[in-house]
């Protein structure tokens, strides 16, 4: 059940009864305090109305995590189509346009945005190369704070003449331009 869904029952619940156990309420001016049938109900009412409580404290929770999550996420799947469509450049817009930048991959390591863009145009855009179908699978989007995050998953890269796939760690920064990627480490296997 969403955050919403669980809001609205527990706005309900309070509404359908308006007494709390021990007390009573006023009806024409006289109060009516509860017998100990309607006491027993009010109860499980009350216990009902914290059990909600909790569930929605949870749910609205795990909601701001994946709502925290969905930027880095959206990075991961414009790279996929940019990738997809050919476009090496907005692809690497994922990146941090940093010479700070850093790529690990086998016994290399590459610093810098433009150093990391030319490694790719070599290895995939190059006479005889060809960029093939991307995709990622078995994300972990762990968020570090509000403004980083450590993301684990796979790639495969389809191509006519092979198909590497191997594992990749990024950790990405919140910056000025939006989710970045300030490290990649790539391994294929």
């Amino acid at each position: 059940m969403n955050c919403l869904s669980l809001a609205t029952l527990l706005v309900l619940s309070v509404l359908h009864e308006p007494t709390v156990p021990g007390q009573g309420r006023v009806l024409d001016g006289a109060i009516e305090l509860p017998n100990p049938e309607q006491k027993a109900s009010l109860k499980a009412l009350d216990e009902e109305r914290k059990k909600l409580i909790k569930e929605l404290k949870e749910a609205c929770a795990a909601g701001q995590k994946d709502l925290a999550k969905a930027p880095v996420q959206k990075v991961l799947d414009d790279q996929v189509a940019a990738w997809n469509k050919g476009d090496l450049e907005g692809f690497m817009a994922g990146y941090w346009k940093s010479d700070e930048l850093t790529f690990y991959s086998g016994k290399d390591v590459t610093k810098g945005w433009n150093a990391t863009l030319e490694r790719y145009k070599k290895r995939y855009q190059a006479d005889g190369k060809e960029m093939g179908k991307l995709t990622f699978s078995e994300l972990k989007i762990e968020m570090l704070g509000d403004d980083s995050a450590f993301v684990r998953g796979r790639f495969k890269l389809v191509t006519s003449k092979e198909t590497p796939q191997g594992l990749f760690t990024l950790i990405f920064k919140k910056t000025a331009d939006g989710w970045k990627i300030v490290h990649d480490h790539t391994s294929a296997g």
